[in-house]
């Protein structure tokens, strides 16, 4: 074994899996603590509200010795006693501000879609903090945008100009000194709700388009003067030029794909990059994988044990779990050597599952 780690955020499965293959004992801070997380990991405590997770650090803390701390989603500016793998709060703090990020994209004159006042439409509104851009709404007029106001109590709020394109984003890891390398390009699959809502609800490794380029090349450019280390992932809208969109200083809901598609295991990866090493060169893809996330289409309780589909899916609740209509269900794969193979498959399987779920 090479240490121990907790792993701690809204989501860590993914992280938790790629830790335990790359030989690290693994604890978890979760909110789901679904079925397969119980594979990876020596020990785990649930938690409600993201409040809940420095409570729920300490019990883990009590009860085992743990060299380093791992956030992911929700943790990403935690204080901690346990020195942190990866990069800090105070690094991360920059890019869990939309206003800020806007303006460290600007002072690279990089492409960003720019900020408009109201009146301006159509516009992106999202939150002034946050991720998974569940939030995230083109509006149309006034109406559309006190609509939004009032759903989300007033918020701090942006507003930006539409770009067309493609939803991307690029993995990439970062020495913290001004070194990064792109691991993998993805296509992000958003749940779009009429049209309107940009939640993440899976990706595609590798990207193809005519842009991946320049867009990998522009990604490696700001993870390098990011002051991030470890894993960092960048999102972008790709069309005539990749229009920079977020930076996200943690691990990303896209590691399942990147590992299947390259062949490589991320933590690893993660954990060179913290000590200063980077990859020569980047990786080469093997072949193609799709990871989608099935949401409830009405209240139910899933009763049957999904696991035994696995590998084809991960995420795996309980027997017995309740989700409310919308909630996130289960994550489905596909993969294949080429983009039409790998959708097949992913196609068979989500019969598969929605066989099981009735």
């Amino acid at each position: 074994m090479k240490g121990s780690v907790l792993v701690c955020g809204f989501a860590t499965r993914h992280v938790a899996r790629s830790a335990h293959a790359a030989g690290y004992t693994v604890y978890a801070v979760d909110h789901f603590c679904d079925q397969d997380l119980s594979w990876y990991t020596a020990d785990r405590v649930r938690f409600d509200d993201l409040a809940d997770i420095p409570c729920a650090i300490q019990e883990i803390c009590s009860r085992h010795e743990v060299e380093w701390l791992v956030p992911t989603s929700g943790a990403e500016m935690l204080p901690s006693r346990v020195p942190v793998l990866g990069t800090s709060p105070e690094k991360a703090a920059r890019f869990m501000d939309k206003i800020l990020t806007q303006e460290f994209f600007e002072s690279l004159s990089i492409p960003v879609p720019g900020i408009v006042g109201p009146g301006r439409y159509p516009a992106m509104i999202k939150p002034r903090t946050g991720s998974g851009g569940w939030r995230n709404m083109v509006v149309h007029n006034d109406g559309e945008l006190a609509s939004w106001l009032d759903a989300f109590s007033h918020q701090p709020f942006l507003l930006q100009e539409v770009v067309p394109g493609v939803a991307a984003s690029v993995c990439c890891v970062a020495d913290g000194t001004g070194g990064a390398r792109a691991i993998a390009a993805n296509r992000q699959i958003l749940r779009e709700e009429e049209g309107l809502y940009f939640g993440f609800s899976g990706s595609v490794t590798p990207l193809d388009h005519p842009g991946v380029q320049p867009m990998m090349e522009t990604a490696e450019r700001i993870a390098a003067v990011s002051g991030c280390r470890g894993t960092l992932g960048i999102d972008f809208v790709i069309g005539d030029k990749p229009w920079a969109i977020e930076v996200n200083p943690r691990f990303q809901a896209t590691l399942d794909t990147v590992e299947a598609a390259t062949g490589q295991n991320l933590f690893s990866l993660h954990a060179r990059a913290c000590r200063g090493e980077l990859p020569s060169r980047r990786p080469l893809h093997s072949g193609y994988a799709v990871r989608r996330i099935l949401f409830a289409d009405r209240d139910m309780v899933v009763n049957h044990d999904l696991s035994s589909l696995f590998p084809a899916v991960a995420d795996i609740p309980w027997p017995g779990t309740s989700f409310e209509e919308g909630q996130a269900v289960v994550s489905v794969y596909g993969w294949g050597r080429s983009l039409d193979a790998a959708m097949d498959l992913l196609d068979t399987h989500m019969k598969r599952v929605r066989q099981y779920m009735g």
